[in-house]
């Protein structure tokens, strides 16, 4: 029976509570507003398999991947409603040419992150971009299994630790499965988002983009638009939820112990922003508009890209690495974490405490002497 005593030691995956036979096991919000399971003990007959699926309880070896690259949609429109080089929606594309069904984090009718499917490329929409909340898994495991034993091609896509819980739940290999995580900084507190979009001015939302690139892909911000045609648009340095996502006072606990970073995960591909590419590559024709960099991190992973279009330019994975350290490095919990929720608990008006928390993000000293030596080396 799976108990969380230390909540560094869950990730929210709820591999735990789809795989239960008994059905016995709920994905139950707590006071930070994070996802854990809760079983009823009367209805557990001790099968274990709850642990057996686990993600921090069975951690895999770091990988390095078999090719690194950089790369970028040729179409204008994905690239703008992408968070970098709109490389998803191109192997999106390519599954659901097939027949097949692509999974992904979305918004729901409240402004919640949620996982769910699509079948069709206008469904695609709804997973562009970057969702800055833990999205909510639900029974998308399940459902991704259903398809794949009915032989259906499958693209699961997904956080790092949400992968690898994929893969224990699924406890088999499918060559009809495309797996693809994204770089991680770390995840951050769905109940802090609700509390920070009630304290915004705007009403009736019709669009929330967290990397609007409205000034460039570097310059992005957090806008929120509704149907009266008013939008609110900040960029990321100045506002206040993403400089609390980024200093990791509203991480998840399970981030600062990450049990899926530098390749652990074991997904087929691997996607971020590629960060650098003006130092790296200064005649990059995309640099303004959004890179990619693209790990295939196994031979299906290859042979997918290969097929599907995605081939970019060649890079290091340690200088691509040294510019986005959420690859390597698990956050550091902040001295101010734990005030914060003291404060934000009591507070009547949660968006004056988000505010006084709120301030520049500062890469710690281990990424900062990476991109330093980085740099030193490309020049």
């Amino acid at each position: 029976m799976i108990s969380i005593l230390d909540k560094y030691r869950c990730c929210g995956c709820s591999a735990c509570a789809q795989r239960c036979p008994k059905q016995c096991i709920t994905m139950q919000e707590d006071v930070e507003g994070f996802l854990y399971p809760v079983v009823n003990a009367e209805q557990c007959i001790d099968c274990g398999l709850c642990e057996k699926v686990c993600p921090c309880l069975n951690q895999s070896e770091p990988k390095v991947p078999l090719s690194v690259e950089a790369f970028s949609n040729t179409d204008a429109n994905v690239i703008r409603q992408s968070s970098s080089g709109g490389v998803f929606t191109q192997l999106a594309e390519y599954v659901l040419d097939k027949g097949g069904v692509v999974f992904g984090a979305r918004f729901d009718d409240n402004w919640n992150v949620v996982h769910g499917y699509a079948e069709t490329v206008d469904g695609l929409k709804a997973f562009r971009g970057s969702k800055y909340v833990q999205s909510v898994i639900g029974d998308c495991y399940r459902k991704a299994e259903e398809f794949l034993k009915a032989g259906r091609e499958v693209l699961f896509s997904g956080t790092p630790c949400q992968i690898v819980g994929l893969k224990y739940y699924l406890r088999k290999k499918y060559d009809n499965l495309l797996i693809v995580d994204i770089a991680c900084h770390s995840v951050p507190s769905p109940l802090v988002w609700r509390e920070y979009l009630k304290g915004l001015t705007i009403s009736d939302v019709t669009d929330i983009n967290f990397r609007d690139k409205r000034k460039s892909w570097q310059l992005y911000g957090l806008s929120v638009s509704n149907n009266k045609g008013k939008t609110f648009f900040q960029e990321q340095d100045n506002n206040d939820y993403m400089q609390l996502f980024k200093n990791g006072i509203i991480t998840r606990p399970s981030c600062f112990n990450c049990p899926a970073k530098e390749g652990r995960g074991g997904a087929d591909i691997t996607l971020g922003d590629c960060w650098g590419i003006g130092q790296m590559m200064p005649d990059y024709p995309e640099v303004q508009k959004g890179v990619s960099f693209v790990f295939c991190n196994t031979k299906h992973g290859l042979t997918v890209a290969q097929e599907s279009g995605v081939r970019g330019q060649s890079l290091s994975y340690a200088t691509v690495v040294a510019h986005n350290g959420g690859l390597t490095v698990k956050a550091k919990m902040p001295k101010e974490r734990p005030s914060f929720w003291a404060d934000f608990h009591s507070a009547k008006t949660k968006s004056k405490v988000i505010h006084r928390y709120a301030k520049p993000y500062m890469p710690g000293l281990v990424l900062r002497l990476k991109i330093f030596v980085s740099r030193l080396l490309s020049k």
